[in-house]
């Protein structure tokens, strides 16, 4: 358990933009930043990042929070996890007590499998470190093949033991559960129950997810064994911290060069990355000859839209070039490709060169996907029917891009260099376009059709549960939850109420009313936030979302006090829905610069709140009027006399509070009760 003087000290050092960077690559528009959201599939920069109030937040798919929500929902881990992390980046020691064994019993798998991770990389690295077969097999590899220490030490490179067991007795001897041995994948079990060491003999590679952890293993043999043998590397198997689809190898120590180069180059293996680092090019990572996968491109394009694929010149490297780019393109990425000379891999052709020499071998010999594709596909192709095939790939290519002026400048260059009509390839271009687009609306209607027949079948529906209660929060949507209005079913969530909460996160704290006068003769002054909170309470209102409610208690009960923002409060609050929840409200979706901001004066925001308040009134006495009619209709259909008098006695007293609001805003209010 962390205590809170920690925990205040730790959200004190934590910089949003310095964390979020960690795993966007951001712009400073304004006096924020931007970037694309990590939560979903961006296509254009929604994600901002506020350093004044220290929170982010995604106005496409509302994610976000402080850093410590963020690192929560990107690396799916637990909250005290998440201050375990920040603690570590801004070397804040944490003094913990000892978890109890019942508590250690109910720590999560996921955290269990990377603290087991995390236990092998280093075991490994220590036999190849300090043991004698370590340094005679296993440094001596690394060594042939040019690897300095300090690249070996970056990339956290090891060793496993030639025999069979070795790594699970030792683990086992250390304390570590048998069971998170095979499910990381480190062991596996043989028919009688034994465990067997899935890298022995073999050098190590360890993966690294995004965040730095260990979430995966590669080995490779080393002796005669790899003659012949066609898995010569084994990676770990899927597990609950690994999919080999969502992950790219050296992508952890490559984040921050992609993000300053604004650019990445994409390798095929675990050498080519080592070595590329090793010739003083950092900007790389590796899909480990595995064809791309759309986590893997959204991953990097959160860092740069600019990608070099860097294979061998040779047929298998041509073919590693094809493979995933079209995915590429629809995802917006610029790509160019090299392929190296013939003889020559990224490891090998950057052993020979400088990392100067290689920058600018690769400025001068790099072409763009779509001349290298008319290249590759039309080089000695004279037969007509295979030219056709070759031009219709190409044009397919183009046709997913999903900017309308990069596609048709890739149309023009493509109709000059292959001596077509442009128009021709236009109309080609265009019915891909509208082939994909009648996919699309035929696959989002079966899923529908998918989802209205699994609900039908649990009897709520093609609507679904309807009862079901949204404390969700969100801005955009808000949900009535618990209200008398809302158990009617007659009504529709109250409009105002999420205007008057935004209201109560931007300007809670000001002052709008000074120097009134108590009962006991003091003088006091309200704040926004003070005011709402009194003015329903009066008629015994309140918001109808209890996060809502939530907020404005703990403003209204600090705003006041010195130093105190309702923005910083929410940030570290102990409830994480409430946290995420303020902070949507913290944001406007529109950002002004500075030069253009309005700073409005206590009269109008005081002339705000109140309009405020009397239009969530309107719309509250009116709703409760609807279900008092909905209830009369029953009543007077059913005969029942004594019902029809109590409802009609509540409709006076609701009209009376109806004619006490219109007074207070200076206007009748027309309605048909």
């Amino acid at each position: 358990m962390i205590d809170k003087d920690t925990i205040d000290k730790i959200m004190e050092a934590t910089n949003i933009v310095d964390v979020v960077s960690e795993f966007v690559t951001l712009r400073k528009t304004g006096i924020n930043y931007k970037g694309l959201c990590p939560f979903h599939d961006d296509k254009t920069p929604s994600f901002i990042v506020s350093p004044t109030k220290g929170i982010c937040h995604c106005f496409a798919c509302g994610k976000g929070g402080n850093a410590v929500n963020f690192l929560m929902e990107h690396e799916q881990i637990t909250y005290p996890d998440a201050l375990r992390w920040l603690a570590k980046k801004y070397n804040i020691e944490i003094q913990e007590r000892e978890l109890s064994a019942e508590e250690k019993q109910l720590a999560s798998d996921r955290e269990s499998m990377f603290v087991v991770n995390e236990w092998a990389k280093k075991y490994f690295q220590d036999i190849l470190k300090n043991n004698p077969d370590g340094q005679a097999i296993g440094l001596q590899y690394f060594r042939s093949r040019g690897i300095r220490d300090d690249i070996i030490e970056k990339f956290n490179l090891g060793y496993a033991l030639p025999r069979r067991d070795a790594l699970s007795k030792a683990a086992i001897a250390a304390g570590y559960n048998a069971e998170y041995l095979v499910k990381t994948g480190l062991c596996y079990r043989k028919d009688n129950g034994d465990l067997v060491d899935r890298y022995a003999g073999r050098v190590i590679f360890p993966w690294f997810s995004v965040s730095g952890k260990v979430n995966a293993f590669g080995g490779r043999l080393l002796d005669s064994r790899t003659k012949g043998v066609q898995q010569k590397y084994v990676n770990s198997p899927e597990s609950d911290i690994f999919h080999k689809e969502r992950e790219l190898y050296g992508l952890y120590q490559a984040k921050r060069e992609i993000a300053k180069q604004d650019h990445v180059y994409m390798v095929e293996g675990y050498t080519d990355v080592i070595a590329m680092h090793q010739c003083g090019i950092c900007n790389v990572v590796a899909n480990s000859g595995t064809a791309l996968s759309i986590h893997q491109v959204r991953a990097l394009h959160r860092f740069t839209p600019n990608i070099t694929l860097l294979y061998d010149g040779d047929e298998a490297g041509i073919h590693a070039a094809m493979r995933g780019t079209d995915m590429l393109l629809a995802e917006g990425m610029n790509i160019k490709v090299l392929l190296l000379p013939d003889g020559d891999d990224p490891d090998s052709f950057s052993r020979k060169h400088s990392a100067e020499e290689f920058r600018k071998y690769v400025e001068e010999n790099q072409a763009d996907f779509i001349r290298f594709k008319s290249d590759v596909m039309l080089k000695g192709v004279n037969d007509p029917v295979k030219r056709s095939e070759a031009i219709t790939s190409i044009v397919r290519s183009v046709s997913v891009i999903p900017n309308q002026i990069t596609r048709d400048t890739y149309i023009h260059e493509c109709a000059d260099r292959l001596r077509m009509s442009e128009q021709t390839l236009i109309n080609t271009m265009n019915a891909f376009i509208r082939g994909d687009i009648d996919n699309a609306q035929k696959e989002q209607e079966r899923e529908q059709r998918r989802q209205a027949s699994e609900q039908a079948a649990q009897g709520q529906g093609a609507t679904g549960n309807t009862d079901k209660t949204d404390i969700s929060g969100n801005p955009e949507n808000p949900v009535i939850s618990d209200s008398p209005v809302a158990r009617s079913g007659q009504s529709a969530p109250n409009p105002i109420e999420p205007l008057l909460v935004r209201l109560i996160m931007q300007h809670g704290n000001d002052v709008i009313y000074r120097n009134i006068e108590t009962e006991d003769g003091n003088t006091i002054n309200l704040t926004v936030a003070q005011f709402i909170d009194y003015d329903l309470s009066q008629d015994n209102l309140s918001f109808s979302n209890p996060i809502h409610q939530t907020i404005l208690h703990e403003v209204a009960l600090h705003s006041g006090e010195e130093g105190f923002s309702p923005d910083s409060f929410f940030s570290t609050y102990h409830d994480i829905n409430v946290s995420n929840v303020a902070t949507r409200y913290s944001f406007n979706k529109y950002q002004l610069c500075r030069s253009l901001e309005m700073n409005p004066d206590e009269e109008s925001v005081r002339l705000n709140t109140i309009h405020l308040l009397s239009d969530f009134r309107e719309h509250t006495v009116q709703e409760m009027m609807n279900t008092l009619k909905v209830r009369l209709a029953e009543a007077q259909r059913d005969r029942n006399g004594e019902e029809v008098r109590a409802i009609l006695k509540e409709m006076m007293d609701i009209r009376q509070l109806r004619d006490t609001i219109a007074d207070s805003i200076g206007k009748s209010l027309v309605r048909n009760l």
